[in-house]
């Protein structure tokens, strides 16, 4: 489905067609092993799955360039060993199909160089394309390239809707589409499949992009992509 004129999402990945560019955001590789080190028993299954889910996303789009949009792994001052193995394993699962890989730093991302320097990986603040500029979300970017853009594409707040069904209430990612200074702003749901992220509708929201987001339109996330009303309508659906 298209979020705007060229740029499709196709499950958690949103791909620029004009540029052949697919961008995904938030792994967070390690975030079960920082989960146990604080006590709780996580099974480690998300590494499987998400090279899974990439997989079926590439069999659907052939991009000469992957950027991920920040926050790769987790874990904020140190490289813990799932972080060393995993993230590896998924730079070489995905040089299989792109020429090209760029990380955007994070704001989890402060030690991420050795791993980079590793596959020969190019770390950057922001990427521009066009009159598009991409960015991790945590902070606005003060380059004229961001000026400039158009279309801006962040990650970081994971957003993620709770809808109620009869007493059930279940969390689904989403992709946001709205404003900001004029220009248009895609919010990118995480692909940190052990949680679902941020419900936008009862929890405050990080992102210095995202001060109001009650006209921002939102698309589901489930067995197919479902566009649903602005933010401010969804809140009779609890």
């Amino acid at each position: 489905m298209e979020i705007l004129d060229g740029f499709e999402i196709i499950d958690l990945g949103l791909y620029i067609k004009k540029h052949k560019i697919l961008i995904i955001a938030d792994i967070h590789i390690g975030y079960e092993e920082a989960l146990n080190k604080q006590g709780f028993l996580v099974p480690r299954f998300q590494l499987k799955e998400v090279l899974t889910r990439l997989e079926n996303i590439l069999s659907k789009v052939k991009p000469t360039t992957i950027i991920i949009n920040g926050d790769i792994k987790h874990e904020f001052g140190e490289i813990s060993d799932q972080e060393w193995r995993d993230t590896l394993k998924v730079l070489d699962f995905l040089s299989k199909y792109a020429k090209k890989i760029i990380l955007i730093k994070g704001n989890h991302d402060t030690i991420l160089g050795p791993i980079a320097k590793k596959r020969n990986v190019e770390i950057v603040e922001g990427f521009t394309i066009g009159d598009i500029y991409i960015t991790h979300g945590h902070e606005i970017p003060t380059k004229i390239d961001f000026s400039k853009s158009k279309t801006t594409i962040i990650g970081h707040e994971h957003p993620a809707v709770g809808l109620r069904k009869g007493s059930r209430l279940e969390n689904f990612k989403c992709f946001l589409l709205g404003k900001w200074k004029g220009k248009n702003i895609i919010v990118m749901p995480s692909f940190n499949l052990v949680v679902e992220g941020t419900d936008i509708l009862q929890e405050e929201l990080i992102s210095p992009f995202l001060t109001n987001i009650d006209n921002y339109y939102v698309y589901i996330v489930a067995d197919k992509i479902y566009k649903f009303k602005k933010v401010k309508d969804l809140y009779s659906l609890r």
